[in-house]
């Protein structure tokens, strides 16, 4: 006699769906109604797949790095500082309006709503855009060290800056910002970037 039934559903395409839940409805907002309604699974399957919510939540994260958010890794390895930073911008606006998925950003989005029950979750997104903060100011410290940005430009304050911007234009995309106007706070950010040191004393 079989020990026990395989699951019978897509554990990869369940994540999919819970995924879109939370971004849509923040980790407090999501309940496991809402998360096993959409997944199309009973409770104690999603128990079994994905331990609890603050596991799932923390699953669907990763995927989210690895997906829709998975452009700042790859603006990071852009050859110039310039080049970091235009597709951190334009590839953030477009994530943040796509069409196929919620509005927003889910790192930004679960954890506006988080109150004391949710502490862990909390702490969990603001380490995560920490490290995000902090892998930008090591790359504008390379830039900086490179001779890419003019002497005296402080990779923390422009690392905060541009974090302080991509996380605006989520928010202004979750309150029905059109993907075009967000692209427009993206093209103001890139007007007020120090230019390379040879243009700054032009």
């Amino acid at each position: 006699m079989a020990m026990g039934r395989p699951r019978e559903f897509d554990v990869d395409k369940a994540l999919d769906l819970a995924l879109q839940v939370f971004w849509s409805k923040g980790y407090e907002g999501a309940s496991i109604a809402d998360l096993t309604e959409t997944m199309g699974i009973t409770k104690p399957s999603l128990y079994a797949a994905f331990g609890n919510k603050e596991e799932l939540f923390r699953k669907a994260l990763d995927k989210y790095v690895d997906g829709p958010g998975g452009y700042f890794q790859v603006a990071l390895a852009k050859p110039n500082i310039r080049a970091v930073v235009e597709h951190m911008l334009y590839e953030s606006a477009d994530a943040v309006t796509g069409p196929d998925h919620p509005p927003g950003c889910l790192a930004v989005q679960g954890a506006l709503t988080c109150g004391d029950a949710a502490e862990s979750i909390k702490q969990e997104l603001v380490a995560r855009r920490a490290k995000g903060e902090q892998d930008l100011r090591e790359r504008f410290e390379r830039a900086i060290a490179e001779g890419e940005l003019p002497e005296g430009s402080d990779a923390a304050d422009l690392a905060a800056y541009l974090s302080a911007i991509l996380q605006g234009m989520a928010v202004q995309a979750a309150g029905g910002t059109t993907r075009e106007q967000v692209r427009k706070i993206a093209e103001m950010a890139l007007r007020t970037w120090p230019p390379p040191p040879d243009l700054a004393t032009v």
